[in-house]
């Protein structure tokens, strides 16, 4: 069942004044547009300023905050996994718009804004009589056409253009959602490559030409943010962080940190708290 909602983000902020801004994650996914110019946003460990028609992708489990302005404008999405029907297009949305870590938002310019207000339009009166025939759906399929809307753009500006013709595209893609879902699990890259039908040779070979890292990496980075997540946001123990991240040996998870990090998760901790 698709859980779905949207907000105006000036009445959402001064309803959850103290809430919003203590960093927290969600069980769910969040677009959150602000309209105008003014304060910052932090996503995980990097605080952004605001600039008009600025829009984050704050994939579940991901760490936000917004800060003290109450005055904000613009609008809040937020939806459930039901939402990813786990086509190639789904698959893209949902594992590089919402995943990137190294830039978790952009800035869109007037006319895709514009277009982005119609799809908005949309959902809202679909969202004013739930009761109607395929209400769900047709808001499936209009925040899928905002989402791909906007994605263009952006790729646009970045004179890249992402359609999944190259077969290691997806098959990348696909890595990226199996990490997702087991990175706590303790799997191998041989693991992964056989949920995939593919080699592990081959597995090496598609992540070295898309992300320019082995396999292994990939995984070895996903575990790491969780833990980096836990050691700065949370006051759980090294031994409870360590179970959560997959590991039954507390001291080996240490090692793996400091391994990965240069510092051990306690120093880690001491650092960015």
């Amino acid at each position: 069942m698709l859980q779905f909602e949207m907000y105006d983000l000036n009445a959402y902020r001064k309803r959850s004044v103290e809430k919003a801004a203590i960093p927290h994650s969600h069980s769910y996914y969040q677009v959150i547009w602000f309209f105008e110019d003014g304060g910052s946003h932090v996503v995980d460990f990097e605080s952004y300023e605001i600039r008009k028609n600025m829009i984050f992708f704050i994939a579940k489990d991901r760490v936000h905050a917004f800060d003290d302005n109450l005055d904000i404008q613009g609008l809040l999405i937020h939806f459930n996994e039901s939402f990813f029907m786990h086509n190639d297009v789904d698959i893209f949305l949902k594992y590089h718009i919402f995943n990137s870590q190294e830039n978790p938002q952009y800035i869109i310019d007037d006319d895709t804004a514009e277009t982005a207000h119609l799809h908005t339009k949309l959902i809202s009166r679909e969202l004013s009589n739930r009761t109607q025939f395929g209400y769900e759906d047709s808001i499936r399929f209009s925040l899928k056409a905002l989402l791909i809307n906007l994605e263009r753009v952006h790729q646009k500006e970045q004179h890249r253009q992402l359609t999944f013709k190259n077969h290691y595209e997806l098959q990348f893609a696909k890595y990226k959602e199996l990490v997702e879902d087991n990175y706590a699990k303790g799997l191998s890259v041989a693991d992964y490559a056989q949920l995939l039908y593919i080699s592990s040779k081959t597995l090496n070979t598609i992540t070295k030409e898309i992300a320019k890292k082995s396999a292994s990496e990939i995984i070895a980075n996903r575990i790491i943010l969780q833990a980096k997540r836990l050691l700065k946001f949370t006051s759980l123990q090294i031994g409870e962080i360590a179970f959560k991240v997959g590991f039954d040996d507390p001291s080996y998870f240490v090692k793996y940190f400091k391994r990965h990090v240069g510092h051990a998760p306690t120093s880690y901790r001491n650092e960015v708290i």
